[in-house]
């Protein structure tokens, strides 16, 4: 396999502005559909327009908040529940109507329907993928019908983008591994975020979750669904409570793994908080002593990258993209994949027993976090790579 083409940092350069529409299915709290919020933030500094529109609207659209914020108002396209005809001739519509310079695609069907829209009307697209393809990936874990959808996505990337971003080697390589794509068109690309610390902010989250100023608090933060891990990182909490009794574990996100969660959670009574989507990451994690993220596959979890910029150390699963963030024994702490109960467990308890380890893990991660993951620079690489397919 070829190495990944490389996209070093460019100078910030003042620039003509370049017109860039995301489109995505749908604004829920997933970190794909966050993230467009993250680069809305910076696109400007980079010369980058950008406008968003979502396929459709799930969950309350939270994505929609962090856009706004940073000045985007997103366009619902508005496509039917199954992938008829009439949604491809919706997305050409909606494409149609902006005109931008550059599709860029993220998600399954935004991929499919952009794709196919984008080459009808001449204009240059390009895709990220965000998952892992093959193992526990959603795409193969969920059935034959996700996989056909998988596949489908990858015909149109192949046939009609002239670009596919991927947001860790680790997710390029297994992209490439299915056969459906050439290495010379898939290229790297880590995400950036754009949030800052809010030291203190955490005080008055913890008094909102009913946390004691004294409690150790651990918290996952991710979407609910059985790739996380949640039932893990409940049977490592089980395992720590007698050794620690202030031990409590704050579980941020929603999805479609909530019920489940609930009722292993709940012979734990009020050790678990199930504090569902929060806008506020950064004031929760201020909050927060270790993350807990012992994914079974994961491409490059943005929950890591928020950590590192609140200075938190982590305990994380070595799968997919984690070990290109998380710098083992340094930022945190990893463990072997898949996860498992008793070593989480163990890792936690190193952490939690050493104030000063914490510490001095949270610190070099919000180094390594200010020097390779700030959305400035994803941006400007960005704003390379769409000259480049221009």
């Amino acid at each position: 396999m070829r190495p990944a083409p490389s996209y070093h940092e460019p100078a910030m350069a003042k620039r003509m502005p370049l017109h860039v529409h995301a489109l995505v299915d749908s604004l829920a709290g997933g970190g794909a559909e966050l993230l467009l919020g993250e680069l809305a933030a910076v696109a400007p500094a980079a010369g980058i327009e950008l406008s968003v529109g979502y396929l459709q609207e799930r969950g309350g659209s939270p994505g929609a908040e962090r856009l706004r914020a940073s000045g985007v108002e997103p366009t619902l396209v508005g496509i039917p529940g199954h992938l008829y005809p009439s949604a491809l001739r919706s997305v050409h519509r909606h494409l149609a109507a902006i005109r931008p310079q550059v599709v860029h695609t993220h998600l399954g069907n935004a991929d499919l329907l952009g794709a196919l829209a984008a080459r009808s009307l001449h204009i240059p697209a390009v895709s990220t993928i965000h998952e892992i393809v093959g193992g526990d990936s959603s795409a193969t874990a969920n059935g034959r019908r996700a996989y056909a959808k998988a596949w489908l996505a990858a015909r149109a990337r192949r046939s009609c983008d002239a670009r596919v971003i991927a947001v860790s080697e680790a997710a390029r390589r297994s992209y490439l591994e299915t056969g459906w794509d050439r290495p010379e068109r898939v290229v790297t690309l880590h995400n950036g975020i754009s949030l800052a610390a809010q030291p203190g902010a955490g005080k008055a989250v913890r008094a909102e979750l009913g946390l004691g100023s004294e409690d150790l608090v651990v918290a996952t933060l991710s979407a609910l669904r059985p790739e996380k891990a949640h039932d893990v990182t409940l049977a490592a909490l089980g395992r720590l409570t007698t050794r620690f009794p202030t031990l409590r574990l704050v579980v941020v996100g929603e999805g479609p793994g909530r019920a489940e969660v609930e009722r292993a959670a709940a012979r734990f009574g009020d050790r678990v908080v199930l504090a569902g989507y929060r806008p506020d990451v950064m004031g929760i994690l201020d909050g927060v002593d270790v993350l807990l993220n012992p994914s079974r596959s994961d491409a490059f979890p943005t929950a890591l990258l928020e950590a590192m910029a609140a200075g938190v150390p982590v305990v994380a699963s070595a799968v997919g993209g984690i070990p290109e963030i998380v710098e083992d024994g340094v930022t945190g702490l990893l463990v072997a994949a898949p996860p498992d109960a008793e070593a989480l467990a163990v890792s936690v308890a190193r952490l939690l027993e050493d104030a000063g380890l914490r510490e001095r893990m949270g610190g070099a991660g919000r180094e390594r976090f200010e020097q390779r993951f700030k959305a400035a620079g994803w941006a400007a690489r960005l704003r390379e790579l769409y000259e480049q397919v221009l």
